[in-house]
């Protein structure tokens, strides 16, 4: 990769997150004494930013009270010269989070940014400031892009446990030192409640912490709010958030196990007879809009979560969202399927971008991988829940819409396309040709998957051969549901030469050791 005219962030923030530390730990451990006597607001959560781009970026906090956030920007850590930005006043409408827009910032540039909390009543009267960094994509291709990306956080019951260092993995991708975190959904599992303890197969203890809301499934929005402060209190991830700017999609458990629109559960135990998913789905919504900085939410539920996210001249990555819009798990074999699994306007809107975009690299970043089959059966029912079904044949439901886009990815000569994805709780990499496939008027291309980040790991799914898949790579436990304490848990990493445009591909296991590597030349529609 090109040199980076930049310190590493890790060096960057070192004095300044070390002197806001005690500031950012929730609960009475992390307290400042006097100002906790003094009534001041505390951010005690951490900070984070969201969607920053050349020019611009989200900043998120909480407060523990009503307070105006104020943000302050610099080009050194020793803020001689700070920028200010007068955020909203947060208040319980919000659970007491809030995002500050910042704009007109450098290209290519560290910025340096601290949060103040001000008492509404006394503006005189704020919090010690916390601390962030984050760099803003470049106005050129010659610094290079390097991100990472999994998906799958305290899922299956597995959650913060401290005596094996909590949520690890965001240690190990700060080394990296990259750009931002692509998030690929499955933020929380607020289907999943986390128990003090579980007994490992060789008979040792695993201890989680624990609060009340996620002592059950999640239902009301101080449910879904609590799963997200949840993880909050891993110190490791609020590191991580002070230090990498986040991309963040959705996908099932920010509500419920492979749920769909319309969809009606419960029996009474452990949901209300008779919920609808709809109503668990827009409380979710609300949650995940209040304590992610994301552009096209801005704290507002009624927003849309799919996005391109523009990360100057080299990379695009297209956020998408295949829970919102889809139809009903099925046996998914229907031979005409207009809705399929991103919507009629989503798929269009993924088609129009993709032809705008003069990115040299074009990410979709799927919540869901396309050939490898998950099952959700139903009452004996083969349904399935991602886009294949199993069958090798031509396409059949979902597929037919992920045909049309491969389609027209062909015939539009569009170049530098990818996938990334999580979701099945182990790391691969698809190769998918026309050569292999029933369907065969696309152009060949790839499918990396990672995860998760920290939940239980299960063996690699089965492969539908209708788009030609071959795994070039896996790495799976042979047993379902394999905790953290064991390991199998991994995320991945994208490097974009400023030079050459060359893409590389690092698969990593959760101490950030390289697994697998794939070099992708740009310019090219398949390859």
């Amino acid at each position: 990769m090109a040199h980076r005219p930049f310190p590493g962030r890790r060096s960057v923030l070192r004095g300044s997150l070390a002197a806001s530390a005690a500031l950012t730990l929730p609960g009475a451990l992390g307290a400042a004494p006097a100002l906790a006597l003094s009534g001041r607001p505390r951010a005690s959560w951490g900070v984070q930013a969201g969607d920053v781009t050349s020019d611009s970026g989200l900043v998120w906090v909480r407060s523990d009270r009503p307070a105006r956030m104020i943000v302050e920007t610099s080009a050194t850590e020793s803020f001689r010269h700070p920028r200010r930005w007068h955020g909203p006043l947060l208040g319980a409408g919000s659970d007491f989070t809030g995002t500050t827009r910042l704009r007109g910032l450098p290209a290519g540039e560290q910025i340096h940014y601290r949060v103040l909390l001000a008492d509404p009543d006394d503006p005189r009267r704020t919090c010690e400031p916390s601390a962030g960094t984050f760099r803003t994509a470049p106005a050129g291709r010659r610094q290079g892009v390097r991100f990472v990306w999994s998906g799958d956080l305290a899922g299956q019951g597995w959650g913060i446990n401290e005596s094996i260092g909590g949520y690890r993995i965001f240690d190990a991708m700060a080394k990296v030192d990259p750009d931002f975190f692509l998030c690929s959904g499955d933020n929380v599992y607020a289907d999943g409640p986390i128990p003090p303890t579980a007994t490992l197969p060789d008979g040792s203890t695993y201890r989680n912490v624990t609060t009340e809301e996620k002592s059950h499934v999640a239902v009301t929005l101080a449910d879904f709010r609590g799963n997200f402060r949840y993880n909050l209190l891993d110190s490791a991830l609020r590191r991580f958030n002070a230090q990498v700017p986040n991309v963040i999609q959705w996908d099932d458990h920010e509500v419920r196990n492979n749920w769909y629109p319309g969809e009606v559960i419960g029996t009474g135990t452990p949901y209300p007879a008779g919920t609808r998913l709809d109503d668990l789905a827009l409380r979710a919504r609300q949650a995940f809009s209040e304590y992610f900085p994301v552009s096209t939410l801005g704290g507002r539920p009624d927003g849309r979560i799919y996005r391109v996210h523009h990360h100057g001249p080299l990379l695009d990555v297209f956020v998408l969202d295949m829970r919102t819009y889809r139809n009903a798990n099925s046996p998914d074999n229907q031979t005409t399927d207009p809705q399929g699994i991103l919507g009629a306007e989503q798929l269009e809107w993924l088609k129009r971008e993709l032809a705008r975009s003069r990115a040299v690299w074009k990410v979709i970043a799927a919540d869901m991988p396309l050939g490898l089959v998950v099952p959700d059966p139903v009452e004996g029912r083969p349904n399935f829940e991602a886009v294949a079904q199993g069958d090798p044949g031509a396409p059949l439901g979902r597929e037919l819409q992920i045909a049309e886009l491969l389609r027209f990815v062909k015939h539009r000569r569009i170049t530098g396309t990818l996938w990334l994805t999580a979701d099945v709780h182990h790391t691969s990499a698809q190769h998918y040709d026309p050569s292999r496939a029933a369907f065969k008027d696309f152009e060949p291309f790839w499918e990396f998957v990672s995860g998760p980040l920290n939940a239980g790991a299960f063996p690699a799914n089965a492969l539908d051969g209708t788009f030609g898949p071959d795994r070039v790579f896996v790495k799976a436990p042979t047993a379902s549901n394999v905790s953290p304490a064991v390991g199998y848990q991994f995320f991945g990493e994208v490097d974009i030469d400023g030079d050459s445009g060359e893409l590389t591909v690092r698969l990593r296991e959760q101490d950030g050791t390289v697994l697998f590597t794939q070099v992708l030349q740009p310019g090219r529609v398949g390859q």
